[in-house]
């Protein structure tokens, strides 16, 4: 069922079938049909467990070796190594298809757009992944898989091999943004220079409360572009669109992109 707060679903579609240049940005909310909860509803990781949030505040992580000790056997435990992109993810693939994908900002670390066939180098990822390690120290990067591996077979706190190596001591965390970690200037420009030269800018799944992702929004619609929000509920940004479109987004976003309903989803 889905609830037009302003304007509906088929101008909705419309706007889609005549824009040549869409940005999509998605927050946590197209995430849940895929069985990755959000962060602070109802049944939200902060929600459930406020030790989860403490872990990703960078202070707290960076100071705290039971921090770290607890936040690995979360990373262990995730639900996001299984998830699969569902419908909603598939709509966006959908619109790359078209030829009409401008970019795709996500505040999501999930990767679910790259997996269910959303092209890597269209992605900005305004908050990292989840599926890589950044060491504090010495920046190294490498895959999440080798750190959790030495979990399993005992670490706890498992340390960047570089730094050890060269008689460091280097603390790794997931490539991530935590709470009072700086941005990457460089994807966040790029986050808004796609929402100033879109001519469609599909908010979706997002609470719009976060900065500065959230400011893509404004951006977009102050440059001209049409904008349309569908979500799970109000945003704090509704103000700004011409469309907003709460529901089911695994069943707005199909039917705004023309997928048929049976289309298949990656495994």
């Amino acid at each position: 069922m889905v609830a037009m707060a302003t304007g509906g679903l088929d101008p909705a579609a419309q706007w889609v079938r005549d824009a040549s240049r869409i940005a999509v940005l998605t927050g946590a909310g197209i995430s849940t049909d895929s069985g990755i909860p959000d962060f602070r509803g109802p049944q939200g990781v902060w929600t459930k467990n406020p030790a989860a949030e403490k872990a990703s505040t960078l202070e707290n992580y960076l100071a705290d070796p039971d921090v770290r000790r607890r936040a690995w056997q979360y990373r262990l435990n995730s639900p996001g190594w299984d998830a699969r992109p569902n419908a909603g993810h598939l709509a966006i693939v959908e619109i790359e298809r078209q030829g009409k994908l401008h970019a795709l900002v996500t505040q999501n670390i999930d990767e679910l757009h790259q997996r269910a066939g959303n092209d890597p180098a269209l992605v900005v990822e305004v908050h990292g992944t989840m599926w890589w390690t950044r060491c504090w120290t010495c920046d190294d990067r490498r895959p999440m898989a080798e750190s959790l591996d030495r979990v399993r077979a005992g670490e706890d706190d498992p340390d960047c091999l570089v730094c050890r190596t060269a008689g460091r001591v280097g603390i790794l965390k997931s490539d991530t943004i935590s709470f009072g970690q700086s941005l990457v200037p460089e994807v966040i420009d790029r986050a808004m220079e796609v929402s100033a030269s879109c001519d469609l800018l599909v908010a979706v799944g997002s609470t719009l409360s976060v900065y500065p992702a959230a400011n893509c929004v404004p951006v977009a619609a102050r440059a001209g572009a049409r904008v349309v929000i569908v979500n799970g509920g109000p945003t704090e940004m509704d103000r700004f669109a011409d469309i907003v479109l709460n529901g089911q987004i695994s069943e707005i976003l199909p039917a705004m992109v023309g997928l048929s309903a049976g289309g298949s989803v990656p495994t």
